[in-house]
Protein backbone atom coordinates (compact mmCIF):
# COMPACT_ATOMS: atom_id res chain seq x y z
CA UNK A 1 0.00 0.00 0.00
CA UNK A 2 2.86 2.37 0.78
CA UNK A 3 4.38 1.84 -2.66
CA UNK A 4 0.97 2.45 -4.26
CA UNK A 5 0.47 5.69 -2.35
CA UNK A 6 3.92 6.98 -3.30
CA UNK A 7 3.24 6.12 -6.95
CA UNK A 8 -0.08 7.95 -6.86
CA UNK A 9 1.66 10.97 -5.41
CA UNK A 10 4.04 11.35 -8.32
CA UNK A 11 2.22 10.23 -11.45
CA UNK A 12 0.43 13.57 -11.73
CA UNK A 13 -3.23 14.55 -11.40
CA UNK A 14 -5.71 11.73 -11.73
CA UNK A 15 -8.92 13.71 -12.02
CA UNK A 16 -7.74 17.31 -11.70
CA UNK A 17 -8.16 17.56 -15.47
CA UNK A 18 -11.85 16.77 -15.16
CA UNK A 19 -12.23 19.52 -12.58
CA UNK A 20 -10.23 21.97 -14.67
CA UNK A 21 -12.56 21.48 -17.63
CA UNK A 22 -15.64 21.49 -15.39
CA UNK A 23 -14.66 24.92 -14.04
CA UNK A 24 -13.94 26.24 -17.54
CA UNK A 25 -17.35 25.14 -18.76
CA UNK A 26 -19.12 27.12 -15.99
CA UNK A 27 -17.40 30.54 -15.97
CA UNK A 28 -20.21 32.21 -14.01
CA UNK A 29 -19.40 30.09 -10.95
CA UNK A 30 -23.02 29.14 -10.27
CA UNK A 31 -22.67 25.36 -10.61
CA UNK A 32 -21.27 23.07 -7.93
CA UNK A 33 -17.46 22.91 -7.82
CA UNK A 34 -16.92 26.04 -9.90
CA UNK A 35 -15.95 29.69 -9.41
CA UNK A 36 -16.39 32.98 -11.23
CA UNK A 37 -13.69 33.13 -13.89
CA UNK A 38 -13.15 36.90 -13.84
CA UNK A 39 -12.93 37.40 -10.06
CA UNK A 40 -9.18 38.26 -10.22
CA UNK A 41 -9.21 40.51 -13.30
CA UNK A 42 -8.49 43.66 -11.24
CA UNK A 43 -5.03 43.35 -9.67
CA UNK A 44 -5.67 46.01 -7.03
CA UNK A 45 -9.00 44.46 -6.03
CA UNK A 46 -7.28 41.08 -5.80
CA UNK A 47 -4.90 42.44 -3.14
CA UNK A 48 -7.88 43.23 -0.93
CA UNK A 49 -9.34 39.73 -1.09
CA UNK A 50 -9.12 37.47 1.97
CA UNK A 51 -6.86 34.44 2.42
CA UNK A 52 -8.30 30.93 2.34
CA UNK A 53 -7.28 28.16 4.74
CA UNK A 54 -8.56 24.59 4.52
CA UNK A 55 -8.21 21.30 6.34
CA UNK A 56 -10.08 18.01 6.59
CA UNK A 57 -11.73 19.22 9.81
CA UNK A 58 -10.92 21.59 12.67
CA UNK A 59 -7.25 20.62 12.95
CA UNK A 60 -6.27 23.38 10.54
CA UNK A 61 -7.46 25.89 13.11
CA UNK A 62 -4.02 25.40 14.71
CA UNK A 63 -2.54 26.87 11.53
CA UNK A 64 -5.08 29.69 11.55
CA UNK A 65 -4.09 30.44 15.17
CA UNK A 66 -0.48 30.83 14.02
CA UNK A 67 -1.57 33.11 11.17
CA UNK A 68 -3.61 35.30 13.51
CA UNK A 69 -0.87 35.62 16.13
CA UNK A 70 2.41 35.59 14.14
CA UNK A 71 4.66 38.56 14.93
CA UNK A 72 8.14 37.85 13.58
CA UNK A 73 8.34 40.54 10.85
CA UNK A 74 8.22 44.33 10.97
CA UNK A 75 5.03 45.35 9.19
CA UNK A 76 6.51 48.53 7.69
CA UNK A 77 9.94 47.33 6.56
CA UNK A 78 9.06 43.61 6.08
CA UNK A 79 12.36 42.76 7.76
CA UNK A 80 12.65 40.00 10.39
CA UNK A 81 11.90 41.17 13.92
CA UNK A 82 8.74 41.55 15.95
CA UNK A 83 7.11 44.98 16.08
CA UNK A 84 4.26 44.27 18.47
CA UNK A 85 1.70 44.10 15.67
CA UNK A 86 0.49 40.76 14.23
CA UNK A 87 2.03 40.23 10.81
CA UNK A 88 -1.38 39.59 9.21
CA UNK A 89 -3.20 42.35 11.10
CA UNK A 90 -4.66 43.83 7.89
CA UNK A 91 -5.65 40.51 6.38
CA UNK A 92 -8.83 38.49 6.85
CA UNK A 93 -9.21 34.74 6.54
CA UNK A 94 -11.82 32.30 5.29
CA UNK A 95 -11.49 28.92 6.97
CA UNK A 96 -12.99 25.71 5.59
CA UNK A 97 -13.02 22.38 7.39
CA UNK A 98 -14.16 19.41 5.31
CA UNK A 99 -15.49 17.68 8.40
CA UNK A 100 -18.06 15.54 6.60
CA UNK A 101 -15.31 13.79 4.64
CA UNK A 102 -12.66 13.56 7.34
CA UNK A 103 -10.27 12.04 8.24
CA UNK A 104 -8.38 12.43 4.96
CA UNK A 105 -5.60 10.21 6.24
CA UNK A 106 -7.64 7.03 5.90
CA UNK A 107 -8.50 7.18 2.17
CA UNK A 108 -5.21 5.67 1.02
CA UNK A 109 -5.68 2.68 3.32
CA UNK A 110 -8.79 1.67 1.34
CA UNK A 111 -7.34 2.50 -2.09
CA UNK A 112 -9.39 5.68 -2.54
CA UNK A 113 -6.49 8.07 -3.07
CA UNK A 114 -7.99 9.16 -6.40
CA UNK A 115 -11.16 10.30 -4.65
CA UNK A 116 -9.12 12.00 -1.92
CA UNK A 117 -7.22 14.01 -4.52
CA UNK A 118 -10.48 15.14 -6.07
CA UNK A 119 -11.76 16.21 -2.63
CA UNK A 120 -8.64 18.29 -2.10
CA UNK A 121 -8.98 20.18 -5.39
CA UNK A 122 -12.68 20.72 -4.64
CA UNK A 123 -11.68 22.29 -1.30
CA UNK A 124 -9.56 24.81 -3.18
CA UNK A 125 -12.38 25.47 -5.65
CA UNK A 126 -14.75 26.21 -2.77
CA UNK A 127 -12.36 28.83 -1.40
CA UNK A 128 -11.93 30.34 -4.87
CA UNK A 129 -15.67 30.59 -5.43
CA UNK A 130 -18.60 32.53 -4.02
CA UNK A 131 -20.93 29.55 -3.63
CA UNK A 132 -21.86 28.37 -0.12
CA UNK A 133 -24.97 27.00 1.54
CA UNK A 134 -26.93 28.61 4.38
CA UNK A 135 -27.33 26.63 7.58
CA UNK A 136 -31.00 26.20 6.70
CA UNK A 137 -32.36 26.17 3.18
CA UNK A 138 -32.20 24.29 -0.10
CA UNK A 139 -30.61 26.98 -2.25
CA UNK A 140 -26.93 27.97 -2.20
CA UNK A 141 -25.90 31.60 -1.81
CA UNK A 142 -23.22 33.47 -3.76
CA UNK A 143 -22.04 36.02 -1.22
CA UNK A 144 -18.75 34.46 -0.07
CA UNK A 145 -15.79 36.34 -1.56
CA UNK A 146 -13.01 34.53 -3.46
CA UNK A 147 -9.49 34.41 -2.03
CA UNK A 148 -6.05 35.61 -3.12
CA UNK A 149 -4.07 32.85 -1.42
CA UNK A 150 -4.72 29.30 -0.23
CA UNK A 151 -3.09 27.67 2.77
CA UNK A 152 -3.35 23.89 2.75
CA UNK A 153 -3.53 23.44 6.51
CA UNK A 154 -3.56 19.65 6.28
CA UNK A 155 -0.53 17.40 5.97
CA UNK A 156 -2.35 14.68 4.03
CA UNK A 157 -3.89 17.22 1.65
CA UNK A 158 -0.47 18.79 1.10
CA UNK A 159 1.09 15.40 0.40
CA UNK A 160 -1.56 14.32 -2.11
CA UNK A 161 -3.00 17.56 -3.50
CA UNK A 162 -0.48 20.41 -3.48
CA UNK A 163 0.80 19.80 -6.99
CA UNK A 164 -2.71 19.14 -8.32
CA UNK A 165 -3.87 22.51 -7.00
CA UNK A 166 -0.85 24.34 -8.36
CA UNK A 167 -1.32 22.78 -11.81
CA UNK A 168 -5.02 23.66 -11.79
CA UNK A 169 -4.32 27.28 -10.83
CA UNK A 170 -1.76 27.51 -13.63
CA UNK A 171 -4.27 26.08 -16.11
CA UNK A 172 -6.88 28.61 -14.98
CA UNK A 173 -4.22 31.39 -15.06
CA UNK A 174 -5.09 32.63 -11.57
CA UNK A 175 -2.71 34.87 -9.56
CA UNK A 176 -3.38 32.87 -6.38
CA UNK A 177 -0.64 31.74 -3.97
CA UNK A 178 -0.63 28.21 -2.53
CA UNK A 179 1.30 27.26 0.62
CA UNK A 180 1.41 23.79 2.22
CA UNK A 181 2.48 22.60 5.66
CA UNK A 182 4.85 19.67 4.97
CA UNK A 183 7.87 21.67 3.80
CA UNK A 184 7.34 23.96 6.78
CA UNK A 185 7.43 20.97 9.13
CA UNK A 186 10.73 19.82 7.65
CA UNK A 187 12.20 23.29 8.17
CA UNK A 188 10.99 23.11 11.76
CA UNK A 189 13.01 19.93 12.25
CA UNK A 190 16.08 21.66 10.82
CA UNK A 191 15.63 24.64 13.12
CA UNK A 192 15.18 22.39 16.17
CA UNK A 193 18.86 21.39 15.94
CA UNK A 194 17.97 17.95 17.19
CA UNK A 195 20.77 15.59 18.18
CA UNK A 196 18.49 12.61 18.69
CA UNK A 197 16.12 10.61 16.58
CA UNK A 198 13.03 11.92 14.84
CA UNK A 199 9.52 10.55 15.10
CA UNK A 200 6.64 11.55 12.84
CA UNK A 201 3.11 11.19 14.15
CA UNK A 202 0.66 11.65 11.30
CA UNK A 203 -2.32 10.10 9.58
CA UNK A 204 -2.19 6.81 7.71
CA UNK A 205 -2.28 8.63 4.38
CA UNK A 206 0.51 11.06 5.20
CA UNK A 207 2.76 8.25 6.39
CA UNK A 208 1.89 6.07 3.40
CA UNK A 209 3.05 8.84 1.07
CA UNK A 210 6.48 8.91 2.72
CA UNK A 211 6.44 12.67 2.33
CA UNK A 212 7.84 13.58 5.77
CA UNK A 213 10.89 11.26 5.86
CA UNK A 214 11.67 12.26 2.27
CA UNK A 215 11.27 16.00 2.84
CA UNK A 216 13.11 15.99 6.19
CA UNK A 217 16.00 14.05 4.64
CA UNK A 218 16.20 16.51 1.73
CA UNK A 219 15.99 19.56 4.00
CA UNK A 220 18.68 18.36 6.42
CA UNK A 221 20.89 17.18 3.56
CA UNK A 222 20.72 20.51 1.73
CA UNK A 223 21.70 22.24 4.98
CA UNK A 224 24.72 19.98 5.37
CA UNK A 225 23.26 18.19 8.39
CA UNK A 226 23.49 14.49 9.08
CA UNK A 227 20.16 12.66 8.95
CA UNK A 228 19.28 10.74 12.12
CA UNK A 229 16.93 7.79 12.30
CA UNK A 230 13.41 8.78 11.26
CA UNK A 231 10.46 6.63 12.32
CA UNK A 232 6.80 7.32 11.62
CA UNK A 233 3.43 6.15 12.82
CA UNK A 234 0.18 6.65 10.93
CA UNK A 235 -2.92 6.76 13.07
CA UNK A 236 -6.42 6.03 11.75
CA UNK A 237 -8.02 7.15 15.02
CA UNK A 238 -6.32 10.09 16.74
CA UNK A 239 -7.54 12.89 14.44
CA UNK A 240 -11.10 11.62 14.66
CA UNK A 241 -10.91 11.39 18.44
CA UNK A 242 -9.65 14.97 18.65
CA UNK A 243 -12.54 16.05 16.42
CA UNK A 244 -14.96 14.36 18.82
CA UNK A 245 -16.14 11.92 16.14
CA UNK A 246 -18.52 9.40 17.72
CA UNK A 247 -16.82 6.62 15.75
CA UNK A 248 -13.85 6.96 18.12
CA UNK A 249 -15.38 6.62 21.60
CA UNK A 250 -12.23 6.32 23.74
CA UNK A 251 -10.47 9.34 25.24
CA UNK A 252 -7.91 11.35 23.30
CA UNK A 253 -5.35 10.35 25.94
CA UNK A 254 -6.01 6.65 25.28
CA UNK A 255 -5.53 7.03 21.53
CA UNK A 256 -2.42 9.19 22.08
CA UNK A 257 -0.84 6.51 24.26
CA UNK A 258 -1.55 3.82 21.68
CA UNK A 259 0.05 5.83 18.86
CA UNK A 260 3.01 6.95 20.98
CA UNK A 261 3.71 3.31 21.85
CA UNK A 262 3.53 2.26 18.20
CA UNK A 263 5.91 5.06 17.20
CA UNK A 264 8.35 4.15 20.00
CA UNK A 265 8.30 0.51 18.89
CA UNK A 266 8.93 1.48 15.27
CA UNK A 267 11.84 3.64 16.38
CA UNK A 268 13.28 0.87 18.55
CA UNK A 269 13.06 -1.60 15.65
CA UNK A 270 15.30 0.66 13.57
CA UNK A 271 18.21 0.03 16.01
CA UNK A 272 18.95 3.70 16.73
CA UNK A 273 22.11 5.01 18.37
CA UNK A 274 20.39 7.94 20.10
CA UNK A 275 17.06 8.32 21.91
CA UNK A 276 13.92 9.60 20.21
CA UNK A 277 14.00 13.34 20.80
CA UNK A 278 12.07 15.28 18.15
CA UNK A 279 8.40 14.57 17.49
CA UNK A 280 6.84 16.04 14.36
CA UNK A 281 3.13 16.67 14.83
CA UNK A 282 2.42 15.70 11.24
CA UNK A 283 -1.34 16.22 11.39
CA UNK A 284 -2.78 19.64 12.11
CA UNK A 285 -5.17 18.11 14.64
CA UNK A 286 -2.33 16.85 16.82
CA UNK A 287 -1.16 20.18 18.31
CA UNK A 288 -4.58 20.32 19.97
CA UNK A 289 -3.58 17.15 21.84
CA UNK A 290 0.08 17.99 22.40
CA UNK A 291 -0.20 17.67 26.18
CA UNK A 292 -1.81 14.23 25.90
CA UNK A 293 0.87 13.10 23.44
CA UNK A 294 3.71 14.38 25.65
CA UNK A 295 2.16 12.68 28.69
CA UNK A 296 1.99 9.45 26.71
CA UNK A 297 5.74 9.53 26.02
CA UNK A 298 6.42 10.30 29.68
CA UNK A 299 4.38 7.26 30.62
CA UNK A 300 6.31 5.06 28.16
CA UNK A 301 9.65 6.18 29.60
CA UNK A 302 8.67 4.50 32.88
CA UNK A 303 8.65 1.14 31.11
CA UNK A 304 11.96 -0.72 30.95
CA UNK A 305 11.62 -1.33 27.22
CA UNK A 306 11.60 2.42 26.48
CA UNK A 307 13.45 4.01 29.40
CA UNK A 308 16.60 4.62 27.33
CA UNK A 309 14.83 4.84 24.00
CA UNK A 310 12.89 8.08 24.57
CA UNK A 311 14.56 11.35 25.52
CA UNK A 312 13.59 12.81 28.86
CA UNK A 313 12.94 16.20 27.27
CA UNK A 314 11.32 16.04 23.85
CA UNK A 315 11.09 18.66 21.13
CA UNK A 316 7.77 19.02 19.35
CA UNK A 317 7.68 20.44 15.83
CA UNK A 318 4.41 22.12 14.88
CA UNK A 319 4.56 23.18 11.21
CA UNK A 320 1.97 25.90 11.71
CA UNK A 321 4.30 28.82 12.52
CA UNK A 322 6.69 28.00 9.68
CA UNK A 323 3.69 27.92 7.34
CA UNK A 324 2.65 31.37 8.53
CA UNK A 325 6.16 32.70 7.91
CA UNK A 326 6.18 31.29 4.39
CA UNK A 327 2.79 32.82 3.59
CA UNK A 328 4.00 36.25 4.75
CA UNK A 329 7.03 36.04 2.48
CA UNK A 330 5.00 34.81 -0.49
CA UNK A 331 2.41 37.59 -0.15
CA UNK A 332 5.16 40.21 0.05
CA UNK A 333 7.03 38.70 -2.91
CA UNK A 334 3.88 38.64 -5.04
CA UNK A 335 2.85 42.15 -3.96
CA UNK A 336 -0.46 40.80 -2.66
CA UNK A 337 0.07 41.73 0.97
CA UNK A 338 -2.07 44.49 2.43
CA UNK A 339 -0.05 47.35 3.84
CA UNK A 340 -0.62 48.99 7.25
CA UNK A 341 -3.74 51.14 7.05
CA UNK A 342 -5.29 49.20 4.17
CA UNK A 343 -8.40 47.08 4.66
CA UNK A 344 -9.60 43.75 3.36
CA UNK A 345 -12.84 43.29 1.45
CA UNK A 346 -14.07 41.38 4.51
CA UNK A 347 -14.47 43.18 7.82
CA UNK A 348 -14.11 39.91 9.76
CA UNK A 349 -13.08 36.32 9.18
CA UNK A 350 -15.47 33.66 7.95
CA UNK A 351 -15.67 29.99 8.90
CA UNK A 352 -17.28 27.12 6.99
CA UNK A 353 -17.51 23.38 7.40
CA UNK A 354 -18.99 20.58 5.33
CA UNK A 355 -21.98 18.58 6.52
CA UNK A 356 -23.88 15.72 4.86
CA UNK A 357 -26.52 16.91 2.43
CA UNK A 358 -29.17 14.77 4.06
CA UNK A 359 -31.80 15.57 1.45
CA UNK A 360 -29.68 14.06 -1.33
CA UNK A 361 -30.99 10.68 -2.50
CA UNK A 362 -28.53 7.80 -2.30
CA UNK A 363 -26.22 8.87 0.51
CA UNK A 364 -25.90 6.69 3.61
CA UNK A 365 -25.87 8.16 7.10
CA UNK A 366 -25.19 6.92 10.61
CA UNK A 367 -27.60 7.40 13.50
CA UNK A 368 -25.97 10.72 14.44
CA UNK A 369 -26.38 12.12 10.90
CA UNK A 370 -22.79 11.79 9.68
CA UNK A 371 -21.74 9.97 6.52
CA UNK A 372 -21.62 6.20 6.96
CA UNK A 373 -18.01 5.02 7.09
CA UNK A 374 -18.40 2.35 4.42
CA UNK A 375 -20.22 4.80 2.15
CA UNK A 376 -17.62 7.50 2.76
CA UNK A 377 -14.68 5.35 1.73
CA UNK A 378 -16.34 3.63 -1.23
CA UNK A 379 -17.01 6.70 -3.37
CA UNK A 380 -15.39 7.23 -6.77
CA UNK A 381 -14.31 10.51 -8.41
CA UNK A 382 -15.81 12.17 -11.45
CA UNK A 383 -19.36 13.03 -10.33
CA UNK A 384 -19.43 16.78 -10.89
CA UNK A 385 -23.20 17.14 -10.63
CA UNK A 386 -23.65 15.21 -7.38
CA UNK A 387 -23.26 16.84 -3.95
CA UNK A 388 -23.51 14.51 -0.98
CA UNK A 389 -22.12 17.23 1.30
CA UNK A 390 -22.63 20.98 1.47
CA UNK A 391 -20.48 23.74 2.94
CA UNK A 392 -22.23 25.90 5.53
CA UNK A 393 -21.18 28.65 7.97
CA UNK A 394 -19.39 27.21 11.00
CA UNK A 395 -20.68 28.37 14.37
CA UNK A 396 -19.52 27.12 17.79
CA UNK A 397 -22.72 25.12 18.33
CA UNK A 398 -21.87 22.94 15.33
CA UNK A 399 -18.63 21.71 16.90
CA UNK A 400 -18.59 18.51 18.97
CA UNK A 401 -18.25 19.26 22.69
CA UNK A 402 -14.70 17.92 22.85
CA UNK A 403 -13.57 19.98 19.87
CA UNK A 404 -15.31 23.08 21.20
CA UNK A 405 -13.43 22.78 24.48
CA UNK A 406 -10.09 22.35 22.75
CA UNK A 407 -10.60 25.38 20.50
CA UNK A 408 -11.84 27.59 23.33
CA UNK A 409 -8.99 26.67 25.67
CA UNK A 410 -6.04 26.25 23.32
CA UNK A 411 -6.73 28.53 20.33
CA UNK A 412 -7.74 31.87 21.86
CA UNK A 413 -7.26 34.01 18.74
CA UNK A 414 -9.34 31.61 16.65
CA UNK A 415 -11.99 31.47 19.38
CA UNK A 416 -12.22 35.26 19.45
CA UNK A 417 -12.58 35.44 15.67
CA UNK A 418 -15.13 32.63 15.61
CA UNK A 419 -17.33 34.20 18.29
CA UNK A 420 -17.20 37.85 17.19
Amino acid sequence: MKALAVLLLFVGPLHAGDLIEHVRSHPDGKAAFTFEAGAWSDAEATRHLPIGVFDSGIGGLTVLEALLTLDVFHNDTLQPGADGVPDFAQERFIYFGDQANMPYGNYSAVNRTDYLRELIVKDAIFLLGRRAWPVQGETPLYTKPPVKAIVIACNTATAYGLEDIRKALAAWKLPVIVVGVVEAGARGVLESNTTGGIGVLATVGTCASGVYPRTITQTLGLAGKSVPVIAQQGSPTLAGAIEGDAAFPDSVAAYALKEARALAEAYRDSKPQAPLQTIVLGCTHYPLAKSEIDTAFDSLRKEAAFSQMIAEQRLFVNPAEATARELFRELARSKLRLKPGETCALDRGQFYLSVPRVEEVGIQLTADGSLDKDYKYSRSPGQMDFEDTKNIPLTPDLLPANSLKLVRERLPAVWQSLTR
